[in-house]
């Protein structure tokens, strides 16, 4: 599919005085048959002016070129601060006892202080529960940083916000594949620069039961390689592993992880998403010196996208 932009020269007046000139301003347009008046409104939002009397452009363009995410325009991934949003749930719930990847102990969750001993210490109807839980790192829906595969990474401590919290998803949807390995022919259309790209395979159907362990879905090291030079922020899947478990390697960790790019695994929920459009929170706690944890991944989803 070609991308189409527009390129002009701009001059605009406002209801309260004043004005503003541009040469040789680019946009991107959603087809080559836009007329000047589309043009000039994409434009206005583009910038974000307010109390606009007239747009005039000369030098009118349309040129086929690839989009670079013009606000309000066709490839904006930001969803509108006016447009309601639904919020998604994308993570599995942490009960005691359960199994997350076969062969790690589940969390085990006891009571420290109980509703019952705590009336010894608070005034007459003032009670609290103050519990205890064991986990290991990999637990539920959790992230991977950079220490989780290398001893000088980002540790859980040192993972930056821009990379786990208010990014715009791109989701690769692979249900129904007949190939376990997602590899670079499923990847190269799409514009994940800055974006978290969440693999839609389907396999959190089998959550909780022994098929989740088994032939599961992964990405192949050469789609890890082409989403980090193609500047992925964060990649994620809803399956046991980013990498295939049936051997004893993981290219994909490897290179998404050398790259400063966190995994997210075991996630749920992605059929929810649309294939752009929402944006992703994903944060753990800042740990020192540890390399995963649990989060409640969530996502914002604008109402009328699907």
């Amino acid at each position: 599919m070609t991308d189409y932009r527009a390129s002009f020269d701009a001059d605009v007046t406002f209801l309260n005085g004043g004005g503003l000139q541009t040469q040789g301003f680019r946009l991107d347009v959603p087809d080559a048959a836009i007329n000047e008046d589309a043009v000039a409104d994409l434009f206005v939002k583009h910038l974000g002016l307010l109390m606009v009397d007239r747009v005039h452009l000369t030098g009118l363009e349309i040129i086929a070129e690839p989009h670079k995410g013009s606000r309000g325009g066709p490839a904006d991934r930001s969803p509108d601060a006016t447009r309601p949003v639904r919020l998604v749930e994308l993570n599995h719930v942490i009960a005691a006892g359960m199994t997350t990847y076969p062969g790690l102990p589940g969390p085990e969750i006891t009571p420290h202080l109980t509703r019952e001993q705590s009336r010894e210490h608070y005034a007459a109807g003032t009670e609290f529960a103050i519990d205890r839980i064991s986990l290991v790192g990999n637990t539920g829906t959790y992230l991977d940083s950079p220490y989780h595969r290398y001893p000088g990474g980002a540790d859980l401590a040192d993972v930056p916000l821009q990379s786990v919290a208010d990014l715009p998803v791109v989701i690769v949807r692979v249900t129904g594949s007949t190939q376990r390995g997602v590899g670079p022919e499923a990847l190269t259309t799409l514009d994940v620069d800055g974006a978290a790209v969440l693999v839609h395979t389907g396999w959190d159907r089998h959550w909780g039961t022994p098929a989740y362990g088994t032939s599961a879905p992964f990405l192949t090291e050469d789609g890890a390689r082409l989403l980090a030079d193609s500047g992925a922020r964060l990649v994620g899947i809803d399956s046991v592993n980013i990498d295939d478990t049936d051997g004893t390697t993981r290219p994909a960790h490897s290179v998404l992880l050398d790259a400063e790019i966190p995994v997210l695994e075991h996630l749920t929920g992605l059929d929810q998403l649309p294939i752009s459009g929402a944006r992703l929170h994903a944060a753990p706690i800042r740990v020192r010196a540890f390399g995963t944890f649990p989060v409640r991944a969530y996502a914002l989803v604008p109402t009328g996208t699907a």
